[in-house]
């Protein structure tokens, strides 16, 4: 619960140049945010919430691509986008099970996997800086604490594994602190505070620059409904697909528009409940609840948040490199239970491969959309929503010839919306 919101709000004021008081800001309401939403999932408040063992985070992709908003169109632009976003989920909930055919494991592999490649680069950017000209000792930085996250995640059993990235995170700031190969921010500060309002100053709405964002509420859909029906089979009492999945959304939907005027991007129910849940065997909501009004003081603390914004952004960006690249990773991993040679005619294959080339040709050409129009240049130079867009419309067009495609793979896909 913890390594999750350092890693991504690290990422985020390191992208955009935020201050270390603005960075503290931002991971006390992330922390704050995530707390209040594990309690509305566990405890549930008329329909919203499912009153289930979940906690909610700052999801990994959705983080990539409110960077990659914000990137393109500014900060202000991005915070607009978390509330397109979260309206159009709302919207769409009546007819989630309609939505979620749309998304596949074939098309979800696409899009997560070029989440994470895109991330990859940005979160590089933490060790090299924004010139992209990296100091060897900044490269060392970066390099011993993804060691040190392996050597976690070797060491390590069961649930104590998911704290991989958080013991790297701190063994890299330990081993900056005693050989000087890093410098830390400011820590100052004391008691409790609350975090700043509108950092980036008043949302701007564009639906165009907002398309990364929309597309990902859709296919988070398709998570929510795998997740909600695992963690209700795996608490022993089933899930109601048609009642608690719209519950989950709604929940989803309201953390995010509160987060969205805090400069947070879309908050997901962490789909780590279910290897969570399945290894401890703990089934209670009230732990989770606990464990969220933790969270919540944890965030008015300001001592803890100023202490942890003040950490190299080398050793973020070590940590970040692993949280994103395993991104990368799960796509490749829904890609092969996909199975792409199915079907007389191979079509999966075919629509991988001409969705990963029109989601890569941005990433390795970003001049190649210079000519176009701004509205193209919108969708066509985002790798993320090329991609999905030709796997959505080629998956629909050889669907006729191809069987098995529908809701019950893409339960069997939950997973894969956060990975921090």
């Amino acid at each position: 619960m913890v390594a999750a919101p350092v890693s991504t709000v690290f990422l985020t004021a390191n992208t955009l140049h935020l201050s270390p008081p603005r960075t503290a800001s931002l991971l006390s309401a992330v922390l704050i945010l995530c707390g209040a939403g594990t309690l509305l999932q566990s405890l549930g408040v008329w329909r919203i919430g499912a009153r289930l063992p979940f906690v909610m985070l700052p999801g990994g992709a959705a983080a990539a691509l409110f960077l990659q908003i914000a990137q393109d169109h500014g900060a202000a632009t991005a915070s607009g986008s978390v509330f397109l976003a979260a309206l159009l989920l709302v919207a769409v909930l009546p007819l989630y099970a309609r939505i979620v055919r749309l998304f596949p494991p074939l098309v979800m592999g696409v899009t997560v996997l070029l989440i994470g490649i895109a991330m990859v680069r940005v979160a590089a950017q933490l060790i090299t800086g924004p010139e992209g000209h990296g100091q060897p000792r900044a490269v060392a930085l970066a390099g011993l604490t993804v060691a040190a996250t392996v050597g976690a995640y070797l060491l390590l059993r069961g649930v104590w594994r998911q704290t991989a990235v958080l013991i790297g995170m701190a063994v890299g700031a330990l081993l900056a602190a005693v050989t000087g190969l890093g410098s830390f921010g400011s820590a100052a500060g004391s008691g409790f505070s609350l975090p700043a309002l509108l950092p980036y100053g008043a949302p701007h709405f564009d639906v165009l620059a907002a398309l990364p964002l929309l597309i990902f509420s859709l296919t988070a859909l398709a998570e929510i409904t795998g997740q909600t029906v695992l963690v209700g089979e795996s608490v022993g009492h089933g899930a109601d697909a048609a009642r608690d999945v719209p519950r989950v959304g709604r929940a989803d939907a309201l953390v995010s528009v509160v987060g969205g005027l805090f400069g947070t991007s879309l908050m997901v129910t962490s789909a780590e409940n279910i290897g969570i849940v399945r290894l401890t065997g703990v089934r209670s909501r009230f732990v989770t609840a606990g464990a969220g009004a933790l969270l919540v003081v944890t965030g008015l603390l300001t001592p803890v948040s100023r202490a942890v914004a003040a950490i190299p952004s080398a050793v973020v960006g070590g940590s970040s490199l692993v949280v994103y690249a395993v991104i990368a990773v799960l796509g490749v991993d829904m890609l092969r239970r996909a199975d792409l040679g199915r079907g007389a005619d191979g079509s999966g294959a075919m629509v991988a491969a001409l969705a990963l080339a029109a989601g890569l040709l941005p990433l390795l050409s970003p001049g190649l959309y210079e000519g176009f129009p701004g509205w193209a240049r919108t969708i066509l130079g985002s790798g993320v929503v090329a991609g999905t867009l030709t796997a959505v419309a080629l998956s629909a067009l050889f669907r006729p010839w191809r069987s098995g495609e529908g809701t019950g793979e893409v339960v069997g896909a939950a997973g894969v919306r956060e990975a921090g």
